[in-house]
This record gives structure tokens, C-alpha cells and sequence, in this order.
């Protein structure tokens, strides 16, 4: 009688190697550490898999990985760097995930997006210039003279986009524009389907536009808030009459 040899346990899917992972930790210390920073040459492969401890195939596995993830950049005949380590550069992945979310996670995508532009719109009224105040009103005035919903929402990414500029912090920044190219389509559906959706954006865009010229940090919070909440609310509305985006 055979006995039934019990399941094999393997690794969760998407999951690199244990060694490969390894490795990955072991090239992130490196950075983390300052050992290497932004811009420097790795050793060669030989070197560097001896110097760390690892196989030379796990470590062109980390490479890969981290090549992927815009922490490393493989230059053909030149050898391995590390990456400017712009936040821009590392959260491009976010964006690429923020597009598969359906259904319920987009609320979660709006409530975040409430929190961080809330922050930015407060951040702004204190730290804007003069320049961006004036691309500000610009993108403003380009909402009012938007004769459809894709001018308008083409002018109120650019509302965004300078208010994350001015709050003048880079990883918010990016943040924003990856949550921001998700919404999108949510923004154009609303301007479609409300009747009242663009006079409402515009109103809300001059009151935020109105605070953080003032330099009310706490107005510009308030009204950055009510603008996203409203959005929010709308797409709560459709997902429960079992619209989909």
C-alpha cells in the first residue's frame, strides 16, 4: 500500500528564488547604507558575487530585479549603475499598478488620493512662488475656457500637477501623478454622466486656487478635501448602482 507523499510547499507566486532574494537584500543594504550611492558604478559581476557571498546567477537575478524596479540601470558594454533614485524614477511601478484596480479599491485609490492632495494644496499655500502662482491661474483659466470634458480634465491635471510642484516635496509628487493617471478616467466619466459635474469642478478648482494664492495652508486643505470627497461620493454612487468605470 502507497502512502500519499504530502504536498510540496513552494514559493508564493510572483515571489523571486530565496537566493535571488537574498541578494536583493544584500544590494539594497549596500544602497541603504550609503555604500553606494546614486549614480555609481557597481563592481564587476566576478567581484561583486564574491565580494557579497552569492552565485554569479543569483546575483543577475537581483540585477534584473532591481533593473525592473528602476533602483539599478544596466548600460550595454558599460556595466551596472545605481539609478538617479529619483522618486519619480522609483514609483513608475505604482502607476502601472494603480491602472488594474477595479471596483472597490478605487474608492481606496480616492480615499488616498483625498489624503495626499489635501497635504499638497496645505504644503503649497506656504511654499508657492510667484511663477507657479501664475501657471496656477493658467490652468485655471484653461478650465473655465474648456469647451469639453477632456480640455477641462486636461486642465485639471495640470491644476494638480502644479500644486504638487509647488508643495515642494518630490515623493509626494510622484505619488500624485501616478494616483493621478488612474483617476483620469474616472473624471472624464463624471464630466460625461453629471450634468452639473464641470460648473461644480470649476467652482471647486477657484476656491483651491483662491486659498493657496491667499497662503491659507488649513483653507487649502479644506477645499482640496472637498474637491476629491466629492468625486469620491460620485463613484460610490455609480459602483453601488452596479456601474463600472
Amino acid at each position: 500500500m502507497s502512502t500519499a507523499s504530502a504536498p510540496r510547499r513552494g514559493r508564493r507566486p510572483g515571489r523571486p528564488p530565496k537566493v535571488t532574494e537574498e541578494a536583493i537584500d544584500k544590494i539594497r543594504e549596500r544602497i541603504v547604507t550609503g555604500a553606494w550611492g546614486a549614480g555609481d558604478r557597481l563592481p564587476k559581476e566576478s567581484e561583486l558575487a564574491a565580494e557579497l557571498g552569492l552565485s554569479r546567477n543569483s546575483l543577475r537575478e537581483a540585477v534584473r530585479a532591481l533593473s525592473q524596479l528602476r533602483v539599478l540601470e544596466v548600460r550595454q558594454g558599460d556595466g551596472t549603475y545605481v539609478s538617479s533614485l529619483e522618486p519619480r524614477l522609483l514609483l513608475e511601478s505604482t502607476g502601472f499598478i494603480s491602472h488594474l484596480l477595479l471596483g472597490e479599491t478605487e474608492i481606496e485609490l480616492y480615499e488616498v488620493r483625498r489624503i495626499l492632495e489635501a497635504a499638497a494644496a496645505s504644503l503649497a499655500a506656504g511654499r508657492i512662488d510667484a511663477t507657479e502662482k501664475e501657471e496656477l491661474g493658467r490652468s485655471l483659466e484653461r478650465m473655465r475656457a474648456a469647451n469639453t470634458v477632456e480640455e477641462l480634465v486636461e486642465a485639471d491635471v495640470a491644476f494638480h500637477a502644479v500644486i504638487a510642484t509647488a508643495a515642494g516635496n518630490g515623493f509626494l509628487a510622484s505619488l500624485l501623478a501616478s494616483l493621478s493617471t488612474r483617476t483620469m478616467r474616472v473624471r472624464l466619466w463624471h464630466g460625461r454622466a453629471a450634468d452639473d459635474a464641470l460648473d461644480e469642478t470649476r467652482e471647486e478648482h477657484r476656491r483651491i486656487y483662491e486659498a493657496i494664492v491667499a497662503g491659507d495652508p488649513e483653507l487649502a486643505r479644506a477645499a482640496a478635501t472637498a474637491h476629491i470627497a466629492s468625486g469620491e461620493r460620485w463613484l460610490k454612487a455609480q459602483l453601488a448602482a452596479g456601474n463600472s468605470v
